[in-house]
Protein backbone atom coordinates (compact mmCIF):
# COMPACT_ATOMS: atom_id res chain seq x y z
CA UNK A 1 0.00 0.00 0.00
CA UNK A 2 2.93 2.37 0.23
CA UNK A 3 2.28 2.62 4.08
CA UNK A 4 3.43 1.47 7.07
CA UNK A 5 0.38 -0.36 8.19
CA UNK A 6 2.33 -2.00 11.13
CA UNK A 7 3.19 1.27 12.56
CA UNK A 8 -0.33 2.80 11.59
CA UNK A 9 -2.09 -0.03 13.53
CA UNK A 10 0.22 0.75 16.48
CA UNK A 11 -0.18 3.92 16.65
CA UNK A 12 -3.75 4.21 16.30
CA UNK A 13 -4.05 1.34 19.72
CA UNK A 14 -1.76 4.40 21.41
CA UNK A 15 -4.60 6.78 20.10
CA UNK A 16 -7.53 4.11 21.41
CA UNK A 17 -5.37 4.34 25.01
CA UNK A 18 -5.26 8.35 24.79
CA UNK A 19 -9.04 8.63 24.06
CA UNK A 20 -10.43 5.90 26.51
CA UNK A 21 -8.43 5.23 28.99
CA UNK A 22 -8.77 1.25 28.33
CA UNK A 23 -6.94 -1.53 28.43
CA UNK A 24 -5.37 -2.45 25.11
CA UNK A 25 -4.47 -5.38 23.74
CA UNK A 26 -3.02 -5.50 20.20
CA UNK A 27 -3.05 -9.07 18.22
CA UNK A 28 -1.05 -9.76 15.07
CA UNK A 29 -2.16 -12.57 13.13
CA UNK A 30 0.71 -14.63 11.27
CA UNK A 31 0.17 -17.47 8.86
CA UNK A 32 2.10 -20.45 10.05
CA UNK A 33 5.17 -21.98 7.89
CA UNK A 34 4.39 -25.17 5.63
CA UNK A 35 5.01 -27.82 8.58
CA UNK A 36 5.05 -25.21 11.15
CA UNK A 37 2.76 -26.06 14.53
CA UNK A 38 0.51 -22.92 13.81
CA UNK A 39 0.64 -22.57 17.81
CA UNK A 40 2.50 -23.19 20.82
CA UNK A 41 0.61 -21.61 23.54
CA UNK A 42 -2.06 -23.28 26.50
CA UNK A 43 -4.46 -25.77 25.19
CA UNK A 44 -8.21 -24.62 25.58
CA UNK A 45 -9.18 -26.73 28.39
CA UNK A 46 -5.87 -24.75 30.40
CA UNK A 47 -7.39 -21.28 29.71
CA UNK A 48 -7.33 -19.92 33.89
CA UNK A 49 -10.48 -18.43 35.02
CA UNK A 50 -9.17 -15.49 37.25
CA UNK A 51 -5.90 -14.61 35.26
CA UNK A 52 -4.63 -14.09 31.84
CA UNK A 53 -3.18 -17.23 30.18
CA UNK A 54 -0.54 -15.57 28.50
CA UNK A 55 0.81 -12.86 30.48
CA UNK A 56 4.44 -14.18 29.58
CA UNK A 57 4.23 -13.55 25.62
CA UNK A 58 2.63 -9.82 26.19
CA UNK A 59 5.23 -6.96 24.97
CA UNK A 60 4.67 -3.64 26.43
CA UNK A 61 4.59 -0.92 23.50
CA UNK A 62 4.53 2.59 23.92
CA UNK A 63 1.89 4.58 25.36
CA UNK A 64 0.29 1.91 27.38
CA UNK A 65 -0.45 -1.09 24.60
CA UNK A 66 0.12 -4.63 24.87
CA UNK A 67 0.92 -6.68 21.76
CA UNK A 68 0.58 -10.49 21.26
CA UNK A 69 1.67 -12.52 18.24
CA UNK A 70 -0.42 -15.50 16.82
CA UNK A 71 0.70 -17.86 14.12
CA UNK A 72 -2.11 -19.35 12.81
CA UNK A 73 -3.58 -21.38 9.83
CA UNK A 74 -6.55 -22.12 8.06
CA UNK A 75 -7.63 -25.40 9.47
CA UNK A 76 -10.73 -26.00 11.59
CA UNK A 77 -9.39 -26.26 14.93
CA UNK A 78 -7.99 -23.62 14.96
CA UNK A 79 -10.65 -21.70 14.18
CA UNK A 80 -12.23 -22.85 17.22
CA UNK A 81 -9.11 -21.93 19.46
CA UNK A 82 -9.02 -18.72 17.60
CA UNK A 83 -12.22 -18.35 19.02
CA UNK A 84 -12.25 -18.81 22.62
CA UNK A 85 -8.32 -17.49 22.69
CA UNK A 86 -10.29 -14.46 21.36
CA UNK A 87 -13.17 -14.48 23.94
CA UNK A 88 -10.54 -14.69 26.45
CA UNK A 89 -8.29 -11.63 26.11
CA UNK A 90 -11.81 -9.99 25.67
CA UNK A 91 -12.54 -10.84 29.57
CA UNK A 92 -9.04 -8.90 30.49
CA UNK A 93 -8.94 -5.98 28.21
CA UNK A 94 -11.50 -2.96 27.33
CA UNK A 95 -9.63 -3.47 24.01
CA UNK A 96 -9.08 -6.01 21.51
CA UNK A 97 -7.54 -5.22 18.16
CA UNK A 98 -6.81 -7.83 15.83
CA UNK A 99 -4.37 -6.92 12.80
CA UNK A 100 -4.10 -9.73 10.35
CA UNK A 101 -2.92 -9.84 6.75
CA UNK A 102 -4.99 -11.60 3.56
CA UNK A 103 -2.31 -14.56 3.54
CA UNK A 104 -3.02 -15.53 7.14
CA UNK A 105 -6.04 -17.59 5.41
CA UNK A 106 -10.13 -17.12 5.03
CA UNK A 107 -10.76 -19.01 7.70
CA UNK A 108 -8.83 -17.53 10.61
CA UNK A 109 -10.14 -13.60 9.32
CA UNK A 110 -13.65 -15.02 8.96
CA UNK A 111 -13.61 -16.48 12.30
CA UNK A 112 -11.81 -12.67 13.95
CA UNK A 113 -14.58 -10.83 11.42
CA UNK A 114 -17.04 -12.34 12.93
CA UNK A 115 -16.72 -12.18 16.19
CA UNK A 116 -15.79 -8.10 15.57
CA UNK A 117 -18.08 -5.75 16.54
CA UNK A 118 -16.33 -3.36 14.04
CA UNK A 119 -13.93 -4.84 11.14
CA UNK A 120 -12.33 -2.40 8.98
CA UNK A 121 -10.29 -2.63 5.19
CA UNK A 122 -7.19 -0.14 4.74
CA UNK A 123 -8.11 0.84 1.16
CA UNK A 124 -5.76 2.78 -1.16
CA UNK A 125 -6.84 4.16 -4.41
CA UNK A 126 -5.79 1.93 -7.12
CA UNK A 127 -7.25 -0.83 -9.01
CA UNK A 128 -5.28 -3.58 -6.91
CA UNK A 129 -6.47 -2.29 -3.72
CA UNK A 130 -9.95 -1.97 -5.11
CA UNK A 131 -9.68 -5.60 -6.74
CA UNK A 132 -8.50 -7.00 -3.10
CA UNK A 133 -11.15 -5.69 -1.41
CA UNK A 134 -13.49 -7.02 -3.37
CA UNK A 135 -12.52 -10.05 -3.19
CA UNK A 136 -12.50 -10.80 0.03
CA UNK A 137 -15.13 -8.47 1.35
CA UNK A 138 -17.17 -10.78 -1.47
CA UNK A 139 -16.80 -14.22 0.34
CA UNK A 140 -16.52 -12.66 3.78
CA UNK A 141 -20.36 -12.08 2.88
CA UNK A 142 -20.95 -15.40 1.76
CA UNK A 143 -19.08 -16.80 5.15
CA UNK A 144 -21.39 -14.82 7.37
CA UNK A 145 -24.32 -17.23 7.42
CA UNK A 146 -26.98 -16.36 9.42
CA UNK A 147 -24.81 -13.13 10.58
CA UNK A 148 -23.89 -10.92 8.04
CA UNK A 149 -20.32 -10.60 7.99
CA UNK A 150 -18.67 -7.39 5.87
CA UNK A 151 -15.76 -5.17 6.14
CA UNK A 152 -15.84 -0.85 6.67
CA UNK A 153 -13.33 0.49 4.01
CA UNK A 154 -11.00 3.31 5.54
CA UNK A 155 -9.72 4.80 2.49
CA UNK A 156 -5.71 5.80 3.08
CA UNK A 157 -4.97 9.11 1.56
CA UNK A 158 -1.43 10.23 0.65
CA UNK A 159 -0.54 14.10 1.85
CA UNK A 160 -2.33 16.10 -1.29
CA UNK A 161 -4.29 13.30 -2.57
CA UNK A 162 -7.84 13.98 -3.06
CA UNK A 163 -10.43 11.49 -2.66
CA UNK A 164 -12.35 9.77 -6.00
CA UNK A 165 -16.17 10.69 -5.45
CA UNK A 166 -17.95 8.62 -3.10
CA UNK A 167 -20.29 7.23 -6.57
CA UNK A 168 -16.72 6.13 -8.55
CA UNK A 169 -15.51 4.63 -5.49
CA UNK A 170 -18.39 2.51 -4.56
CA UNK A 171 -18.51 1.42 -8.72
CA UNK A 172 -15.11 0.01 -7.94
CA UNK A 173 -15.64 -1.72 -4.46
CA UNK A 174 -19.15 -2.16 -4.24
CA UNK A 175 -19.31 0.01 -1.25
CA UNK A 176 -19.25 2.92 0.34
CA UNK A 177 -16.24 4.57 2.70
CA UNK A 178 -16.74 4.54 5.94
CA UNK A 179 -13.95 6.66 6.98
CA UNK A 180 -10.94 8.81 5.87
CA UNK A 181 -7.36 8.68 6.62
CA UNK A 182 -5.97 11.84 5.32
CA UNK A 183 -2.23 12.51 5.05
CA UNK A 184 -1.07 9.09 5.63
CA UNK A 185 2.77 8.94 6.68
CA UNK A 186 4.56 6.70 3.61
CA UNK A 187 7.21 3.85 4.17
CA UNK A 188 9.70 6.20 5.08
CA UNK A 189 7.68 8.74 7.37
CA UNK A 190 6.18 6.25 9.43
CA UNK A 191 9.06 6.76 12.10
CA UNK A 192 7.17 10.10 12.96
CA UNK A 193 3.96 8.46 13.94
CA UNK A 194 6.01 7.29 17.53
CA UNK A 195 6.64 11.08 18.47
CA UNK A 196 2.81 11.59 19.05
CA UNK A 197 -0.18 13.16 16.52
CA UNK A 198 2.05 16.09 15.48
CA UNK A 199 1.49 15.55 11.57
CA UNK A 200 0.22 18.33 9.90
CA UNK A 201 -3.14 18.03 8.26
CA UNK A 202 -6.31 15.47 9.17
CA UNK A 203 -4.22 12.44 9.62
CA UNK A 204 -3.95 12.39 13.21
CA UNK A 205 -7.92 13.82 13.53
CA UNK A 206 -8.91 11.21 11.27
CA UNK A 207 -6.34 8.49 13.68
CA UNK A 208 -8.66 9.50 16.74
CA UNK A 209 -11.95 9.81 15.07
CA UNK A 210 -11.51 6.09 14.42
CA UNK A 211 -10.05 5.36 17.86
CA UNK A 212 -13.41 7.20 19.20
CA UNK A 213 -15.82 5.05 17.13
CA UNK A 214 -14.00 1.69 18.31
CA UNK A 215 -14.15 2.98 21.94
CA UNK A 216 -17.65 4.21 21.63
CA UNK A 217 -16.91 7.61 22.70
CA UNK A 218 -17.84 9.58 19.38
CA UNK A 219 -18.94 13.25 20.25
CA UNK A 220 -21.77 14.53 17.38
CA UNK A 221 -23.23 18.39 17.04
CA UNK A 222 -26.40 19.45 15.85
CA UNK A 223 -27.18 22.65 14.96
CA UNK A 224 -30.81 24.11 14.61
CA UNK A 225 -31.77 26.28 12.02
CA UNK A 226 -32.29 29.75 13.11
CA UNK A 227 -30.95 32.63 10.79
CA UNK A 228 -28.86 35.31 12.43
CA UNK A 229 -29.06 33.75 16.00
CA UNK A 230 -26.92 31.04 14.33
CA UNK A 231 -23.95 32.91 14.90
CA UNK A 232 -24.02 32.01 18.22
CA UNK A 233 -22.46 28.73 16.73
CA UNK A 234 -19.30 30.44 16.04
CA UNK A 235 -19.46 31.11 19.79
CA UNK A 236 -20.01 27.49 20.93
CA UNK A 237 -17.18 26.30 18.28
CA UNK A 238 -14.74 29.12 19.52
CA UNK A 239 -15.32 26.70 23.71
CA UNK A 240 -14.78 23.61 22.40
CA UNK A 241 -11.77 24.15 20.64
CA UNK A 242 -10.44 26.16 23.50
CA UNK A 243 -11.01 23.19 25.78
CA UNK A 244 -10.02 20.72 23.46
CA UNK A 245 -13.58 19.05 23.02
CA UNK A 246 -13.37 17.34 19.53
CA UNK A 247 -16.36 17.07 17.46
CA UNK A 248 -16.85 13.51 15.15
CA UNK A 249 -19.91 14.55 13.32
CA UNK A 250 -22.07 17.94 12.06
CA UNK A 251 -25.77 17.55 11.41
CA UNK A 252 -27.02 20.94 10.55
CA UNK A 253 -29.93 22.81 9.26
CA UNK A 254 -30.33 26.52 7.37
CA UNK A 255 -27.37 29.02 9.43
CA UNK A 256 -26.60 25.36 11.21
CA UNK A 257 -25.91 24.06 7.66
CA UNK A 258 -23.63 26.92 7.04
CA UNK A 259 -21.48 26.84 10.21
CA UNK A 260 -21.80 23.60 10.11
CA UNK A 261 -19.55 23.57 6.38
CA UNK A 262 -17.26 25.84 7.90
CA UNK A 263 -16.41 23.90 10.20
CA UNK A 264 -16.38 20.30 9.04
CA UNK A 265 -14.81 21.34 5.85
CA UNK A 266 -11.57 22.19 8.48
CA UNK A 267 -11.74 25.87 9.10
CA UNK A 268 -11.02 26.74 13.02
CA UNK A 269 -13.46 29.70 14.68
CA UNK A 270 -10.69 31.93 14.19
CA UNK A 271 -11.04 31.86 10.63
CA UNK A 272 -15.39 31.62 11.54
CA UNK A 273 -15.00 34.59 13.39
CA UNK A 274 -13.51 36.42 10.40
CA UNK A 275 -16.15 35.65 8.36
CA UNK A 276 -18.72 36.35 10.55
CA UNK A 277 -17.49 39.52 11.48
CA UNK A 278 -17.67 40.91 7.71
CA UNK A 279 -21.24 41.23 7.91
CA UNK A 280 -21.10 43.53 10.96
CA UNK A 281 -22.78 46.95 10.47
CA UNK A 282 -25.32 49.13 9.04
CA UNK A 283 -25.32 47.00 5.73
CA UNK A 284 -24.51 43.65 6.84
CA UNK A 285 -28.14 42.43 6.11
CA UNK A 286 -27.56 43.78 2.72
CA UNK A 287 -24.41 41.73 1.57
CA UNK A 288 -26.66 38.49 1.74
CA UNK A 289 -29.41 39.74 -0.01
CA UNK A 290 -29.99 39.69 -4.03
CA UNK A 291 -33.68 40.87 -4.42
CA UNK A 292 -35.74 38.83 -6.91
CA UNK A 293 -38.37 41.57 -9.54
CA UNK A 294 -41.21 40.27 -9.43
CA UNK A 295 -41.28 38.43 -6.02
CA UNK A 296 -43.23 35.37 -7.49
CA UNK A 297 -41.24 32.43 -5.63
CA UNK A 298 -39.16 34.32 -2.93
CA UNK A 299 -37.91 37.91 -2.58
CA UNK A 300 -34.63 36.67 -2.23
CA UNK A 301 -32.58 34.62 -4.83
CA UNK A 302 -29.86 32.61 -2.28
CA UNK A 303 -26.67 33.06 -4.70
CA UNK A 304 -25.20 35.22 -2.90
CA UNK A 305 -25.25 32.99 0.05
CA UNK A 306 -24.29 29.92 -2.15
CA UNK A 307 -21.50 32.01 -3.12
CA UNK A 308 -20.09 33.55 0.01
CA UNK A 309 -19.62 29.84 1.10
CA UNK A 310 -18.15 29.18 -2.20
CA UNK A 311 -15.78 32.06 -1.58
CA UNK A 312 -14.10 29.76 1.48
CA UNK A 313 -15.28 26.13 0.46
CA UNK A 314 -14.74 26.32 -3.26
CA UNK A 315 -16.31 23.64 -5.34
CA UNK A 316 -15.90 21.13 -2.01
CA UNK A 317 -17.92 17.53 -2.16
CA UNK A 318 -19.56 16.20 0.89
CA UNK A 319 -16.37 13.53 0.93
CA UNK A 320 -14.04 16.47 0.66
CA UNK A 321 -14.84 17.55 4.69
CA UNK A 322 -12.34 16.91 7.38
CA UNK A 323 -15.72 16.04 9.29
CA UNK A 324 -18.47 14.27 8.19
CA UNK A 325 -21.71 16.17 8.03
CA UNK A 326 -24.96 16.26 7.12
CA UNK A 327 -27.49 19.10 5.99
CA UNK A 328 -31.15 18.93 5.92
CA UNK A 329 -33.48 20.09 3.47
CA UNK A 330 -37.28 19.89 2.54
CA UNK A 331 -38.45 18.53 -0.66
CA UNK A 332 -41.36 21.14 -1.58
CA UNK A 333 -43.29 18.75 -3.49
CA UNK A 334 -43.63 15.77 -0.80
CA UNK A 335 -42.43 17.57 2.36
CA UNK A 336 -39.94 14.57 3.25
CA UNK A 337 -36.56 15.03 4.76
CA UNK A 338 -33.36 15.01 2.37
CA UNK A 339 -30.52 14.58 3.84
CA UNK A 340 -27.47 15.47 1.61
CA UNK A 341 -24.10 14.28 2.53
CA UNK A 342 -23.10 13.24 -1.03
CA UNK A 343 -22.24 16.02 -3.66
CA UNK A 344 -21.83 20.12 -3.83
CA UNK A 345 -21.35 20.95 -0.38
CA UNK A 346 -22.43 24.86 -0.87
CA UNK A 347 -25.63 23.70 -3.22
CA UNK A 348 -27.11 22.04 -0.45
CA UNK A 349 -26.86 24.57 1.67
CA UNK A 350 -28.22 27.12 -0.33
CA UNK A 351 -31.36 24.76 -0.05
CA UNK A 352 -31.10 24.16 3.72
CA UNK A 353 -31.24 27.40 4.29
CA UNK A 354 -33.92 29.00 1.54
CA UNK A 355 -36.98 30.39 3.94
CA UNK A 356 -40.44 29.30 2.29
CA UNK A 357 -41.70 32.58 0.88
CA UNK A 358 -38.23 34.35 1.97
CA UNK A 359 -35.77 32.70 -0.52
CA UNK A 360 -36.47 31.16 -4.25
CA UNK A 361 -36.63 27.60 -3.68
CA UNK A 362 -33.17 25.45 -4.66
CA UNK A 363 -33.16 22.97 -7.60
CA UNK A 364 -31.09 19.77 -7.43
CA UNK A 365 -31.54 16.68 -9.74
CA UNK A 366 -34.64 17.87 -10.81
CA UNK A 367 -36.40 18.29 -7.15
CA UNK A 368 -36.96 21.31 -5.46
CA UNK A 369 -35.82 22.05 -1.82
CA UNK A 370 -36.49 24.48 0.90
CA UNK A 371 -35.77 25.21 4.08
CA UNK A 372 -34.92 21.73 6.47
CA UNK A 373 -36.22 23.71 9.34
CA UNK A 374 -39.65 22.63 7.53
CA UNK A 375 -39.24 18.96 8.28
CA UNK A 376 -36.23 18.38 10.77
CA UNK A 377 -35.38 22.31 12.64
CA UNK A 378 -32.97 20.28 14.76
CA UNK A 379 -31.42 16.97 13.00
CA UNK A 380 -30.29 14.96 16.47
CA UNK A 381 -31.52 11.91 15.10
CA UNK A 382 -29.01 12.03 12.06
CA UNK A 383 -26.03 11.62 14.21
CA UNK A 384 -27.82 8.97 16.07
CA UNK A 385 -28.98 7.07 12.82
CA UNK A 386 -24.79 7.17 12.34
CA UNK A 387 -24.62 5.62 15.81
CA UNK A 388 -22.65 8.64 16.98
CA UNK A 389 -22.91 7.89 20.96
CA UNK A 390 -23.19 11.42 22.79
CA UNK A 391 -24.65 14.46 20.31
CA UNK A 392 -24.71 17.98 21.56
CA UNK A 393 -27.86 19.78 20.68
CA UNK A 394 -27.25 23.61 20.10
CA UNK A 395 -31.21 25.14 19.77
CA UNK A 396 -31.46 28.65 18.46
CA UNK A 397 -35.25 28.36 18.06
CA UNK A 398 -37.59 30.09 20.86
CA UNK A 399 -39.65 28.44 23.10
CA UNK A 400 -43.45 29.67 23.35
CA UNK A 401 -42.31 31.32 27.22
CA UNK A 402 -39.51 33.06 24.90
CA UNK A 403 -41.58 34.97 22.92
CA UNK A 404 -44.51 35.72 25.52
CA UNK A 405 -41.02 37.69 27.22
CA UNK A 406 -39.90 38.85 23.82
CA UNK A 407 -43.26 40.72 23.12
CA UNK A 408 -43.39 42.06 26.97
CA UNK A 409 -40.65 43.64 26.32
CA UNK A 410 -41.50 44.74 22.81
CA UNK A 411 -44.47 46.87 23.26
CA UNK A 412 -42.41 48.26 26.74
CA UNK A 413 -40.30 49.57 23.55
CA UNK A 414 -43.04 51.08 21.76
CA UNK A 415 -43.32 54.29 23.46
CA UNK A 416 -39.40 55.06 22.43
CA UNK A 417 -40.48 53.77 19.03
CA UNK A 418 -43.41 56.39 18.65
CA UNK A 419 -40.45 59.08 19.84
CA UNK A 420 -39.27 59.22 16.14
CA UNK A 421 -40.56 61.06 13.85
CA UNK A 422 -43.43 60.11 11.83
CA UNK A 423 -41.80 59.89 8.18
CA UNK A 424 -39.36 57.67 9.26
CA UNK A 425 -42.39 55.41 11.14
CA UNK A 426 -44.38 55.62 7.90
CA UNK A 427 -41.58 54.43 5.41
CA UNK A 428 -40.22 51.45 8.16
CA UNK A 429 -44.11 50.65 8.29
CA UNK A 430 -44.08 50.36 4.56
CA UNK A 431 -41.49 49.60 2.81
CA UNK A 432 -39.83 47.65 5.28
CA UNK A 433 -40.76 44.62 4.50
CA UNK A 434 -38.26 42.69 7.13
CA UNK A 435 -40.03 44.91 9.80
CA UNK A 436 -42.47 43.37 12.44
CA UNK A 437 -45.94 42.63 11.73
CA UNK A 438 -44.72 42.86 7.76
CA UNK A 439 -45.26 39.76 5.61
CA UNK A 440 -41.62 38.31 5.86
CA UNK A 441 -41.69 38.70 9.37
CA UNK A 442 -45.23 37.02 9.77
CA UNK A 443 -43.67 34.42 7.14
CA UNK A 444 -41.17 33.55 9.66
CA UNK A 445 -43.07 33.96 12.99
CA UNK A 446 -45.56 31.26 11.31
CA UNK A 447 -42.40 29.16 10.55
CA UNK A 448 -40.76 29.47 13.53
CA UNK A 449 -44.50 28.11 15.11
CA UNK A 450 -43.75 24.67 13.24
CA UNK A 451 -40.39 24.37 14.36
CA UNK A 452 -40.92 24.34 17.95
CA UNK A 453 -42.63 21.20 18.82
CA UNK A 454 -39.89 19.18 16.57
CA UNK A 455 -36.93 21.43 18.19
CA UNK A 456 -38.00 20.19 21.84
CA UNK A 457 -38.77 16.66 20.63
CA UNK A 458 -35.33 16.65 19.02
CA UNK A 459 -33.87 18.33 22.56
CA UNK A 460 -35.06 15.45 24.41
CA UNK A 461 -32.55 12.72 22.36
CA UNK A 462 -29.19 14.94 22.83
CA UNK A 463 -26.83 14.35 26.01
CA UNK A 464 -26.51 17.74 26.40
CA UNK A 465 -28.32 20.82 24.87
CA UNK A 466 -27.31 24.27 24.32
CA UNK A 467 -29.77 27.27 24.49
CA UNK A 468 -28.14 30.32 23.11
CA UNK A 469 -31.09 32.31 23.02
CA UNK A 470 -31.77 35.83 24.05
CA UNK A 471 -34.99 38.39 23.72
CA UNK A 472 -34.28 40.84 21.64
CA UNK A 473 -32.72 38.32 18.76
CA UNK A 474 -34.39 38.40 15.42
CA UNK A 475 -33.42 35.81 12.46
CA UNK A 476 -32.82 38.61 10.18
CA UNK A 477 -30.46 40.14 12.60
CA UNK A 478 -27.21 39.97 10.93
CA UNK A 479 -25.64 43.07 10.95
CA UNK A 480 -24.64 41.87 14.46
CA UNK A 481 -23.13 38.98 14.77
CA UNK A 482 -21.24 39.90 18.25
CA UNK A 483 -24.09 39.71 20.13
CA UNK A 484 -24.77 36.17 19.10
CA UNK A 485 -20.96 35.12 19.23
CA UNK A 486 -20.97 36.29 22.52
CA UNK A 487 -24.15 34.81 23.82
CA UNK A 488 -22.92 31.09 22.49
CA UNK A 489 -19.50 31.25 23.62
CA UNK A 490 -21.14 32.39 27.42
CA UNK A 491 -23.79 29.27 27.10
CA UNK A 492 -21.07 26.76 26.46
CA UNK A 493 -19.07 27.80 29.05
CA UNK A 494 -21.69 27.63 31.58
CA UNK A 495 -22.36 23.68 30.72
CA UNK A 496 -18.55 22.80 30.13
CA UNK A 497 -18.36 20.66 32.90
CA UNK A 498 -21.38 18.22 31.30
CA UNK A 499 -19.75 18.89 27.99
CA UNK A 500 -16.05 17.55 29.11
CA UNK A 501 -17.87 14.59 30.48
CA UNK A 502 -19.08 13.72 27.30
CA UNK A 503 -15.39 12.78 26.49
CA UNK A 504 -15.07 10.23 28.77
CA UNK A 505 -16.38 6.88 27.80
CA UNK A 506 -18.21 4.74 30.04
CA UNK A 507 -16.13 1.62 30.19
CA UNK A 508 -16.79 -1.32 31.76
CA UNK A 509 -14.19 -3.31 34.01
CA UNK A 510 -13.37 -6.79 32.25
CA UNK A 511 -11.08 -8.22 34.44
CA UNK A 512 -12.05 -10.94 36.78
CA UNK A 513 -10.91 -10.30 40.51
CA UNK A 514 -10.53 -13.16 42.81
CA UNK A 515 -13.00 -13.11 45.74
CA UNK A 516 -11.71 -12.30 49.03
CA UNK A 517 -14.53 -12.76 51.57
CA UNK A 518 -14.49 -15.38 54.09
CA UNK A 519 -17.99 -16.68 53.20
CA UNK A 520 -16.70 -17.08 49.18
CA UNK A 521 -13.52 -18.95 50.48
CA UNK A 522 -15.22 -21.27 52.38
CA UNK A 523 -17.85 -22.25 50.02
Amino acid sequence: MGLGVDDLIERLAETLVEVTSGKTLLIRLQPASPGEPSRDWSPLHSLPFNSFAFAGQLQSLPGGVNRLFLRVNGESADRKYLNAFLGHCSRFFAHVLVQMEPEVGRGPMTECVRRARLAYALVRQSDTSYARFREYNGWLKKSGKARRVYLKPALCLSAGELAQTQEDIHRAIGATIHIYLRDCPEDDQTTRLRLGCDWPGGFCFDLRRLAREIGRCRIGLALSSGGAKGFAYVGVIQALEKHGIEVDAIAGCSMGAYIGALWAYGYDSKYILHKALELHGRWGLWKLIDPVFPPRRGFIRGEKIKNMLKASIGDAQFCDLLRPLKVVAANLETLESRVFDTGDVATAVQASAAIPGVCVPVEIDGETYVDGGVVNPLPVNLLRQQGIEKVIAVNTIPTPALMRCARERAREQVARYRAKPWWKRLLNRQLNYFAAGNILDIIQQSFIGAQIPNAEEACRHADVVLRPINFDGTWHDFNRPRKYIALGRRVTLEHLDELKALTKPNMVHHEYETINHAMATAA
